[in-house]
């Protein structure tokens, strides 16, 4: 049987909803940036004690037209994130230090629907 081959990908889509207030900064580098956190309910597994399970997952947006988008979502609005996982470096307290993140490339605001979605934090 011969091997499927694939091309490489970093492709990221997330449906949840927005966790607290999305925050802008300008970087020193005179970039700006818009970050938000976005709390995604895990589908139950088998032998779960039917309590809801998360994932909470921080988002960066560098565009424009994320950045615009971002900040006018309100703690609890649902929201649909297209993007790529990243590493991004950093120093904290005088040692290097590092944590993933979602990059939007799309964002947009939707109604979640169904029972068993997490209220906001």
């Amino acid at each position: 049987m011969a091997k499927r081959m694939a091309a490489p990908a970093n492709e990221v889509h997330l449906v949840g909803r927005v966790s607290g207030e999305p925050t802008c900064r300008e970087l020193p580098s005179g970039d700006e940036l818009v970050q938000l956190r976005l709390v995604v309910p895990r589908p139950p597994r088998r032998g779960d004690s039917g309590r809801t399970q998360v994932d909470t997952l921080d988002v960066a947006c560098w565009s424009a037209r994320t950045r615009r988008t971002a900040v006018g979502l309100a703690p609890g609005q649902g929201v649909e994130v297209t993007g790529a996982l990243r590493r991004r470096f950093f120093a904290a307290q005088g040692a290097r230090a590092s944590r993933y993140e979602v990059e939007a490339t799309l964002l947009r605001r939707v109604e979640l629907e169904g029972p068993g979605e997490p209220p906001p934090p």
